[in-house]
C-alpha cells in the first residue's frame, strides 16, 4: 500500500500515474464494488464543510492527487507526493490498456449527446475498446431505477460518472452496493474534453501547473470558483501550524 497524506481531513494517496493505473487494475480484478476519487484543491476545500463528501472520500478505495494544488499542499505539509494524477489522464491511461485487459466502460453524465461523442472519440483513439453504454447526466429521482438497471445490465467493469462535484461522488457512493460495479470514478468534465466541447490547457501550461488559469480564461463563468484557491492555501497553512510545523 502507498502512503496516504491527510490534507484538510481527507486522506490522499501518494501515487504516481503508473501506480494509480495498477491499483485500479487490481480493483477491477478483485471484482468488489469500489470507488476512485480525483481530489483537486476545490474538492478538498469543499470537504471541509461537507461532512458527507469527506466521509465518502475517506471511504474511497483510491484518492488520487488531481491538481497542482493537492501536490503543493502535501509538499507544504512536509509529506511525499510524487506527482499530479489528473482524472482526465487517468481515464485515458485506463482506456489505453483496456483492449488488452478486456475492460468494459460505461459513460454516465454530462449534457445530452456528450457521452456519445466521448464514446466515439475513445473508440477512435483506442481501437478495440468496449464502451458498453452511455447515459446523460440529466435525470430526476424517478429516472434512477432505470439508470441503475441500465448500468447493472451492461456488466461494465468501470463506471465513469461526470455529474460534477460533489453530486457524482455522492451518487456513486449511495448506489455502489446496488450497482455492483468493480470500479466507479467521478470524472467531472472529462467527457466534455473528450467530446471536444471544452479545450484542455496546452501541455506547457499543464506542466507549469497553470491549467486552472487556462480554464478560467476559457470559461469566465468559472472565475468565481478561483476564489477557492486562496481559501485552500490559507486552510493548508493553518493545518501546517496546527501540526507544529515550521512556516
Amino acid at each position: 500500500m502507498n502512503e496516504r497524506v491527510e490534507i484538510l481531513g481527507v486522506k490522499v494517496d501518494a501515487v504516481t500515474m503508473a501506480q494509480a493505473v495498477e491499483r485500479v487494475t487490481n480493483l477491477i480484478a478483485a471484482g468488489k464494488p469500489s470507488i476512485v476519487a480525483t481530489a483537486n484543491a476545490e474538492m478538498l476545500l469543499r470537504a471541509t464543510h461537507d461532512d458527507e463528501l469527506k466521509t465518502i472520500l475517506n471511504a474511497a478505495n483510491l484518492v488520487v492527487p488531481d491538481g497542482a494544488g493537492t501536490v503543493w499542499a502535501a509538499h507544504h505539509l512536509g509529506k511525499f507526493m510524487p506527482e499530479r494524477v489528473a482524472g482526465f489522464d487517468l481515464v485515458q491511461e485506463l482506456m489505453k490498456i483496456a483492449p488488452a485487459h478486456d475492460f468494459k466502460f460505461f459513460l454516465f453524465g454530462s449534457a445530452p449527446g456528450i457521452a456519445d461523442k466521448a464514446k466515439s472519440k475513445a473508440e477512435m483513439l483506442y481501437p478495440g475498446i468496449k464502451i458498453v453504454g452511455t447515459r446523460n447526466g440529466y435525470f430526476t429521482a424517478d429516472d434512477e431505477p432505470e439508470i441503475i438497471s441500465q448500468i447493472k445490465n451492461s456488466r461494465t467493469d468501470v463506471l465513469l460518472a461526470a455529474l460534477g462535484v460533489p453530486k457524482q461522488e455522492k451518487w456513486l457512493f449511495a448506489h455502489m452496493n446496488e450497482l455492483k460495479i468493480p470500479v466507479s470514478i467521478g470524472v467531472g468534465g472529462t467527457f466534455d474534453v473528450m467530446a471536444g466541447v471544452v479545450k484542455r490547457a496546452p501541455l506547457w501550461m499543464q506542466k507549469a501547473r497553470l491549467e486552472w488559469l487556462f480554464r478560467a480564461m476559457l470559461q469566465p463563468s468559472r472565475a468565481g470558483r478561483l476564489l477557492a484557491l486562496p481559501k485552500f492555501v490559507l486552510k493548508v497553512h493553518k493545518q501546517k501550524k496546527a501540526l507544529g510545523c515550521k512556516l
